[in-house]
């Protein structure tokens, strides 16, 4: 996922971003593990090469998240099958890291390190995701905090659109890295 380096340092920053973000709303640890792991994998390699330990790590750490994810009961099945697919997309993308310029410099990603129908699909489900996420953030009634008249009190971080959020910049990150795949 190494392109530009202005590129790669933007997506760093928005997936650290995001991963602090969802630490502060103690309920979405899931998402602060998945923008730790993107901040980590969109740092340039010239600054940091992980691709001796990251598909390894990544591996067993992402399974265990789209196992966590598909675990009965806990919240919303289209949420949790989001993580589910979110999860396999780090895998992949920490695979195709791990065999990129193993005979060469290195500094760039091709499309040759990972199956473009793959690629293509994941680019088609997240674009998809952002998109339809995204309006329904638009959509977002502005009187939405009034119940009966009086001002509902909800603290901005537990605020179920700032989850949304996340996720979508999350899922724009996640694009944008599969893009320069």
């Amino acid at each position: 996922m190494h392109g530009p380096p202005l590129v790669a340092w933007l997506l760093v920053a928005l997936s650290a971003a995001t991963a602090i973000s969802c630490l502060v709303r103690n309920e979405a640890r899931s998402e602060a593990v998945m923008g730790v792991g993107m901040a980590v994998m969109a740092v340039p390699l010239s600054v940091f090469d992980p691709r001796p330990w990251a598909a390894p790590v990544f591996t067993v750490v992402y399974a265990l998240a789209a196992l966590h994810a598909l675990k009965p009961g806990g919240g919303d099945t289209g949420h949790r099958m989001h993580h589910v697919v979110s999860s396999a997309a780090m895998v992949y993308m920490a695979v195709a890291m791990a065999g990129a310029g193993s005979a060469g410099s290195g500094h760039t990603m091709t499309m040759s390190e990972g199956s473009p129908v793959l690629t293509g699909l994941l680019l088609v489900y997240f674009a998809g995701y952002v998109l339809r996420a995204g309006v329904g953030l638009a959509l977002v009634p502005a009187h939405a905090g009034l119940i009966t008249g009086r001002a509902r009190t909800v603290q901005v971080r537990h605020a179920p659109e700032v989850a949304v959020a996340c996720r979508v910049s999350m899922a724009l990150g996640m694009f944008a890295m599969l893009l320069v795949l």
